[in-house]
């Protein structure tokens, strides 16, 4: 995944070499909110908690549950886009869409089973692993703060707290 993440920047920015056009690569990190699908195996971690309490389950978090992402809410990966679609002149390159404050998994998931139900649901650590999975995820948003003024206006704790009672969409 990430390697074709990599490759998709590379070839915009040999195009952009090329024909002396303004390419913009933005890396959203992970993404929650409002309308976010639910139930698919695409569906981000925080979507992934959020079924497991609405089932009546308690979601399961990988290892020791100290993963660290840096979870961004959907409003502020909208205001990244609009700010790189109006930036004035070029601003071509590659920029973090994150907030630059890691979260852990667990806290992550305890945020949103708080939200979710009577409180009754808690996660349950399992301490397995998945292959492939990369310990810690955080990103240094300084340089589209930089570039486009871009900065998250909403923190984790705020927005999963929404998150856990927004509208979801129902996968097709």
């Amino acid at each position: 995944y990430s390697a074709t993440k990599t490759h998709q920047e590379h070839l915009g920015h040999a195009f952009a070499a090329a024909t002396g056009s303004d390419v913009v690569s933005l890396r959203y990190h992970n993404v929650y909110g409002p309308r976010m699908p639910r139930n698919t195996p695409y569906a981000g971690v925080a979507s992934i908690v959020r079924s497991a309490c609405e089932a009546g389950r308690s979601p399961r978090v990988f290892e020791d549950g100290r993963q660290r992402r840096d979870f961004i809410h959907v409003a502020d990966v909208s205001l990244a886009n609009r700010l790189a679609l109006t930036a004035p002149g070029p601003v071509g390159g590659s920029y973090n869409i994150a907030t630059g404050r890691p979260t852990t998994i667990l806290e992550m998931a305890q945020a949103v089973c708080a939200g979710v139900g009577d409180g009754s649901i808690h996660p349950t650590v399992t301490g397995e692993y998945r292959i492939g999975d990369v310990r810690h995820i955080t990103a240094s948003p300084e340089r589209a703060q930089r570039a486009l003024g871009f900065r998250a206006q909403i923190d984790a704790p705020t927005g999963l707290h929404e998150f856990a009672t927004a509208p979801m969409r129902v996968a097709l």
